[in-house]
């Protein structure tokens, strides 16, 4: 049986999903925008800024779920512009040590969701 992962320390969720799905000791996380949890506000402009929120949104589906940055597996990273991709890797590279650092891909996309410029997803296991 599938477990629904839900926390006010992330955004709600704006359409028919959830912020993540655990099935065993599987951890299937929906894309983060740059939502601030407390306002609602989007948070775009400054990229770094803008991944950082998107990293504790993360986060916090993360320890939701009983996780930390150490049990994902995979990300997918979603940018609006390759420009940006260092700026991005630079947040990025610092929720990760190194060394256990997940599988990833980054791939650059004509539109995100309110037009944000970063969009992460995670796959995690306990």
């Amino acid at each position: 049986m599938k477990k629904i992962i839900n926390t006010p320390n992330a955004p709600a969720p704006i359409g028919p999903y959830n912020q993540a799905v655990l099935k065993g000791n599987m951890l299937f996380t929906s894309g983060q925008i740059a939502i601030d949890p407390k306002t609602g506000e989007l948070s775009i402009g400054d990229i770094k800024v803008e991944t950082r929120l998107v990293m504790e949104n993360m986060k916090a589906v993360l320890d939701e779920a009983g996780m930390t940055f150490e049990n994902v597996l995979k990300t997918s990273i979603f940018i609006s512009d390759m420009k940006n991709f260092s700026l991005i890797n630079e947040v990025y590279a610092g929720y990760f040590n190194e060394a256990t650092a997940p599988a990833r891909e980054t791939v650059e996309v004509a539109n995100l969701p309110k037009y944000v410029n970063v969009e992460i997803s995670m796959i995690a296991s306990l």
